[in-house]
């Protein structure tokens, strides 16, 4: 089998990524879940742009490249473990979009699982919950991966310090939009605390309205 239309799924999403600049030419990566044996995933070395379902390595849950022609991404790792974790989850889209990044410059305050607020509208807390901090490991790892696929336990989306985002979902649009509200849930909260310097309170949704919009 050669799941030629799953992976033109991904990179036709991979394609949309990039345009939407949540990414750079070469940084990045998507997989989908294939079947309980094996996932596809972006091939290193590719200009986003332009991929093809060629462009997608097809990989086993032990890590095998099936495409030996094509050069695995460095993150297969984070992909394949998070898949291991979470199987109530098939796609995965590691993003370095701007503002994201530049928060995962930025270490949680005490009390919070991470510098983004996700709880300034409805949408993104209702789409997220609370994202997840990854600290830094060299990117490519395994600790890295390890870290990754943990946090993913608990947290749909994740910042991996001094790195970019990741994101879950059970199709590759729902993990796509995570990574697209995010993005934007970083920018808010940039402006909000902007705004705040100048003598503008800001404020995020309540517990209670929390809870509410995610039982």
């Amino acid at each position: 089998m050669d799941y030629q239309r799953q992976r033109a799924d991904v990179a036709a999403c991979m394609t949309r990524l990039y345009e939407k600049g949540l990414t750079t030419t070469s940084g990045g990566n998507i997989s989908l879940r294939l079947d309980a044996d094996h996932f596809c995933i972006t091939s290193s070395g590719k200009d986003k742009a332009s991929l093809t379902s060629d462009d997608i390595a097809v990989v086993d849950f032990s890590g095998k490249n099936l495409t030996p022609h094509l050069t695995m991404s460095i993150e297969n790792g984070i992909h394949r473990l998070v898949l291991r974790a979470r199987p109530d989850m098939n796609a995965i889209v590691h993003a370095h979009s701007l503002y994201a990044s530049a928060f995962s410059a930025i270490r949680p305050r005490e009390g919070e699982t991470c510098p983004v607020d996700t709880a300034l509208i409805a949408e993104s807390w209702f789409l997220l919950g609370n994202a997840g901090y990854v600290p830094y490991h060299k990117q490519g790892s395994e600790a890295l991966a390890e870290a990754v696929a943990e946090a993913s336990r608990t947290h749909d989306v994740m910042l991996m310090e001094n790195h970019g985002v990741v994101a879950v979902g059970r199709t590759l649009i729902e993990a796509f939009d995570r990574i697209e509200v995010f993005e934007n849930a970083a920018r808010m909260t940039y402006i909000t605390r902007t705004l705040a310097a100048t003598g503008m309170p800001w404020h995020s949704i309540s517990e209670e309205d929390r809870k509410e919009l995610r039982p």
